[in-house]
């Protein structure tokens, strides 16, 4: 048996994951994922779904609410004068000042007023105007290309570390999800990948409402988790925007007993934030406004969830901030034995690997503002 949910080491959230289980790439199509059906909680065994079965495991008047950020082509390869490589992962840009942000690895061998050139970009360089927020990090000037533009042409698609190969340009379209609109994350909210706009429509059939909102997934998502102390790690603060009319349409789910299903952690740590300032706690027909900010809000046992009652989320890395979030909304024996028999029964893990829906129980309602 596993330890209680309560304890708060970083290894009670380890798990043994075979290499083979880590997908490589994405499924031919995106629908064609499996789903693994849990609830909150205790209650029966996992059941075994494809992707496409989704709209008949919600009710008619639910709401499913999606993360629209867009990824870039964050990655960019350097060369210093004397052809020393030096990679880059863009995780700011300033399109008004003309500079970006970036995490360079050899950071220690990058010099303030140093001019890198860019491979793949005949002349154009970018020049290093001292450090950034992070020992790791350097603000980087291009010459004759706006930021933006730089990144569209020369940059590379962030894929995880864990995905051992060089980009291709199908991770430009399948690294992608197909309601990403706003241009700002180094990773993809990866639930959202399994969708295409066949199943968004048959979701709108069933009677599923949809909304959205923007976080911009930060390079934070890669980094593991620090501390042995669950409690002592920080996270990377990560800008969203939850629009007016999301807010307006959670307030109506909560309203009509319906569940309110999040797409993704991303997804769910922005509800979160929103809720823990009472945006949601309003009737449906008061005025709402776009709720925005940054949020370093770390989801982990002990939580009081207030907006979300399900969530859709891939299956995520062991001692991961990720992991620790599932383990907060379902409980921690739950998902570990999950996960095992993920493993044991052949399910592909991470950004490009399988999904997990976990709903409330049968006889469980709504979340209520300040309850577990």
């Amino acid at each position: 048996m596993y330890a209680s949910c309560d304890a708060m080491r970083l290894d009670a959230f380890d798990f043994h994951l075979p290499e083979s289980s880590i997908a490589q790439e994405p499924a031919p199509e995106r629908t064609a994922s499996r789903l693994m059906v849990i609830t909150r909680g205790p209650g029966p065994a996992p059941r075994h779904h494809r992707f496409a079965d989704l709209p008949e495991l919600f009710r008619p008047g639910d709401l499913l609410v999606v993360n629209r950020t867009r990824v870039i082509p964050a990655r960019l390869v350097l060369r210093r004068a004397r052809g020393g490589r030096v990679e880059a992962l863009v995780i700011r840009v300033d399109e008004a000042g003309n500079t970006m942000e970036a995490w360079v690895r050899p950071a220690r061998r990058v010099r303030e007023g140093e001019a890198l050139r860019v491979e793949g970009l005949d002349g154009v360089t970018v020049e290093v105007l001292g450090p950034g927020d992070d020992p790791r990090a350097r603000v980087l000037r291009p010459t004759d290309l706006a930021p933006g533009e730089l990144l569209e042409r020369a940059g590379h698609v962030p894929l995880p570390p864990y995905i051992r190969r060089p980009d291709t340009p199908r991770d430009r379209e399948r690294y992608q999800t197909v309601f990403a609109r706003d241009p700002g994350s180094v990773a993809a909210p990866t639930a959202g990948l399994h969708f295409d706009a066949a199943l968004l429509e048959r979701l709108r059939r069933r009677g599923v409402a949809i909304a959205d909102l923007t976080l911009h997934v930060g390079p934070g998502t890669f980094a593991p988790l620090d501390r042995d102390d669950v409690d002592a790690n920080r996270l990377h603060a990560e800008r969203y925007v939850v629009p007016a009319d999301t807010v307006r349409a959670v307030r109506a789910a909560r309203a009509r007993g319906a569940h309110v299903v999040a797409v993704g952690t991303t997804t769910t740590r922005a509800l979160e934030t929103v809720a823990a300032q009472g945006a949601f706690d309003a009737p449906p027909q008061a005025p709402a406004q776009d709720v925005a900010g940054t949020t370093d809000l770390f989801i982990r046992p002990g939580h009081a969830f207030r907006a979300v009652d399900a969530l859709l989320t891939n299956f995520h890395l062991p001692r991961s901030s990720l992991l620790v979030l599932v383990c907060a909304f379902a409980g921690r024996e739950r998902i570990l034995d999950a996960y095992a028999e993920a493993v044991r029964v052949g399910y592909r893990f991470y950004s490009y690997g399988d999904a997990m829906l976990i709903r409330p129980g049968d006889d469980a309602g709504p979340a209520r503002r300040g309850t577990r």
